[in-house]
């Protein structure tokens, strides 16, 4: 299993579509403005994780993307696979190939690797954390203004002389 960049950044956009899930969907740009990474190379990632079926597109003028399935039901060998498959599949190392030996043992902590990570899943990362909700109270400034400075009794103060 390899642990990439681009590993990391899916990990990182998928988490921030979980700690939106169930509100509205995000925006490629916003995801890339917030990783500091170009909205080309988003792009690539959720290529790769839409044809994986970890995110689903939304067109329209609010679209942008959601969770393809629960944060619960996706795990992070899960998005590691989605993002990597391409250069697994080629099959094709610069390096040299190590002694048996050797090969065999890494193979194993490859697979360690990938149980461990697949036992972890996006709901499990995102735990209680949640993105404070927005509050809008009409006239809140106003009651706010209003206990700062409250009412004196006007009555009181014209009949007192001055």
């Amino acid at each position: 299993m390899k642990l990439t960049t681009q590993s990391q950044r899916a990990v990182m956009a998928m988490i921030s579509l979980a700690l939106n899930a169930g509100h509205k969907v995000q925006r490629l740009s916003t995801l890339a403005g917030d990783q500091g990474i170009s909205l080309s190379y988003m792009e690539q990632l959720f290529y790769r994780l839409r044809h994986a079926g970890l995110v689903e597109g939304i067109r329209g003028p609010g679209g942008g993307y959601r969770l393809g399935k629960p944060a619960s039901q996706i795990s992070v060998a899960q998005i590691v696979n989605a993002i990597e498959m391409d250069e697994n599949e080629t099959g094709t190392s610069q390096n040299p190939q190590p002694e048996q030996a050797m090969a065999c043992m890494l193979n194993q902590l490859d697979t360690q690797v990938h149980d461990f990570l697949d036992g972890i899943s996006l709901a499990s990362l995102v735990g209680e954390h949640r993105l404070p909700q927005k509050k809008i109270r009409v006239g809140g400034t106003a009651n706010l203004i209003a206990r700062m400075f409250p009412p004196r009794d006007t009555a009181v103060a014209d009949l007192q002389p001055a």
